[in-house]
């Protein structure tokens, strides 16, 4: 499936921002399930410093630098990504107990490291609590592979957790989430991962886009989607490596060809799309307006346009040589 996203953030500000430094993740990554074909940023004021490079998980950050005073920045992202449904390797274990795998990331001396081993520890907004083990053991019945675990504890909290976007914010902490069990799609990443890790198993957060599809015979509304937020859990090989497996908590299934991944971290604070230091700006007010179309549809589009555009170019001289004519 080729998908086109556009990304759109607009800050104003007062007073105006004299100088400021930014980090955005709005670069979709390349995985063995998706590739992208083309991104482009533009960001307004144009900037007087402006890159791009890897972080630890292979993200791409983009830093630029504002050294005029402004009172509005305007940043778009849009890019094109062929997807295509995720598969696990069949060097995965997907029998493996869970209670195997968590044997597998305990410390042991001179033992040989393993990079998943960063997701199993505490973060920012994931932290290890008692309640979160109690929320998770229907699902981690002794001897249960831990994928089967991982997806059952998916579709339990798709039924108990509610989808209410003004019940948080980014700083709800994730135990305060899970006990008035609503949130949105972060706040249900974040318990997920805190449920894992606090059982020792290695999970991660995953920043990205999801298709939406228009009620019958509305048209699709631009700017009205959102990012999207899902959760990665390891899975080792039999005698090797593994590999991740992603769940959606939010909407109870596995991530399919219609998921955009954006970026991956320990929780949101390493994947959040923008972030700055400013000098000036003490208010602003924020819109976001995110667009996950077919590229297809989007060709469809333009190709409309333009043939409406060609008549009314028609009709406009057709009525110009009558008048010159009478």
């Amino acid at each position: 499936m080729l998908l086109h996203v556009t990304h759109a953030t607009r800050y104003d500000y007062a007073p105006p921002v004299e100088t400021a430094q930014h980090l955005a993740h709005l670069k979709p990554m390349n995985t063995a399930s998706q590739r992208l074909v083309s991104h482009a940023l533009t960001i307004s004021p144009t900037p007087a410093q402006h890159g791009e490079s890897p972080d630890v998980y292979g993200n791409t950050r983009a830093f630029f630098a504002l050294e005029a005073t402004h009172e509005e920045l305007v940043v778009t992202a849009e890019s094109v990504v062929d997807t295509a449904p995720p598969v696990l390797p069949p060097a995965i274990a997907r029998e493996l107990p869970w209670e195997e795998v968590r044997e597998r990331f305990r410390y042991v001396k001179d033992a040989s490291y393993d990079p998943a081993s960063d997701f199993v520890f505490p973060s920012r907004y994931v932290p290890r609590h008692d309640d979160f083990a109690a929320y998770a053991r229907p699902s981690f019945a002794p001897g249960r592979p831990a994928f089967d675990a991982a997806m059952d504890l998916t579709l339990r909290m798709y039924r108990d957790l509610e989808y209410d976007a003004g019940s948080t914010e980014i700083s709800t902490p994730a135990i305060e989430a899970l006990a008035q069990r609503k949130g949105v799609c972060q706040d249900f990443a974040h318990i997920m991962i805190a449920c894992l890790r606090t059982l020792g198993l290695p999970a991660r957060y995953v920043s990205g886009y999801l298709l939406t599809q228009p009620p019958p015979g509305r048209p699709r509304l631009i700017g009205a989607d959102a990012s999207h937020a899902w959760v990665s859990v390891y899975l080792p090989g039999a005698d090797g490596p593994g590999d991740w497996a992603d769940f959606d908590p939010t909407n109870g299934r596995q991530p399919g060809e219609d998921y955009v991944t954006l970026a991956i971290g320990r929780d949101y604070s390493d994947v959040s799309p923008m972030r700055g230091v400013l000098h000036g700006g003490a208010r602003h007010t924020l819109a976001v307006s995110v667009t996950v179309r077919p590229l297809e549809e989007l060709k469809e589009q333009a190709a409309a346009v333009a043939a409406s555009q060609s008549q009314t170019q028609s009709q406009s001289q057709s009525q110009s040589q009558n008048k010159e004519s009478s």
